[in-house]
């Protein structure tokens, strides 16, 4: 009998519905699918029913790992590793299709990586991606909104994100204790030029840290007050971080690398 470990934020999908919803999404028929987070490997067998190309599944529980192994033989590659030590594009050299319910306690840190290392070619084509319905919320939010903040910034850069539907407690075992939400992302046709994407971290880290007061203190903490880059930019430092949309977060990244180029 498998065990959910709550130290690695295990909630295993049973939903027959919603599995199907989710491999009837997007094409997976001879495409290259790696799913994050397979646990009993629920999702994978109604991802093989669709005929994938390859499928490499990556599990951090040693246990889940070789039950996996014994359960589907050949059809998979099984990667007993954590994936935040992954690098993803060395896993092929043609697009992956990613299809994950996400550990809830990483969630965000498993989203920030993969974002953080797109380069101009993009290692995948969708990321069909299962979020605390909370994260999911913030991941979509616009500005102007409470639950806008440093994930909006960064997931919004590269990525067009649609939300599917949230998921009640009842569809996994055991229950969690709040709703999910799923989430499709693909790649945006037009980006926004930043040089290292690790200065938008910096960023917003930095903004969002502060997020209650008026954006005085973290701009003059980046920009030294910088008048210029308030007039380019129409900044008014009366406002909060919440108050800037996803360009001026951009921008103001594209002034913190000249300031240090």
């Amino acid at each position: 009998m498998i065990i959910a470990k709550k130290s690695l934020g295990q909630n295993f999908l049973i939903d027959e519905d919603i599995l199907e919803k989710i491999v009837n999404l997007i094409k997976i028929n001879q495409k290259n699918i790696l799913e994050i987070g397979p646990g009993t490997g629920n999702l994978t067998s109604y991802i093989l029913k669709k005929k994938p190309k390859k499928i490499i599944v990556i599990e951090k529980d040693k246990n889940l790992a070789k039950k996996l192994k014994q359960n589907f033989k050949e059809e998979l590659k099984v990667i007993n590793d954590d994936v935040l030590k992954i690098d993803e594009t060395s896993l092929t050299n043609e697009k992956l299709t990613v299809f994950g319910n996400l550990p809830y306690n990483i969630s965000t840190e498993i989203l920030s990586k993969w974002i953080v290392n797109i380069n101009d070619n993009f290692w995948f084509d969708h990321l069909v991606l299962m979020f605390q319905k909370e994260v999911a919320d913030r991941i979509i939010s616009k500005y102007n909104t409470p639950s806008y903040g440093r994930i909006s910034v960064l997931a919004n850069w590269k990525l067009k994100i649609i939300k599917i539907c949230d998921i009640k407690p009842g569809s996994f075992f055991p229950k969690p204790k709040v709703d999910s939400s799923l989430l499709l992302f693909s790649p945006k046709d037009k980006i926004f030029k930043i040089k290292d994407p690790k200065n938008l971290e910096i960023v917003t880290r930095v903004f969002f840290s502060h997020r209650r007061k008026m954006l005085k203190k973290p701009f003059n903490q980046l920009f030294n007050g910088d008048q210029k880059i308030l007039d380019k930019l129409k900044i008014d430092l009366n406002l909060r971080p919440q108050n800037l949309d996803f360009e001026t977060y951009y921008k103001l990244t594209n002034e913190y690398e000249n300031l240090r180029s």
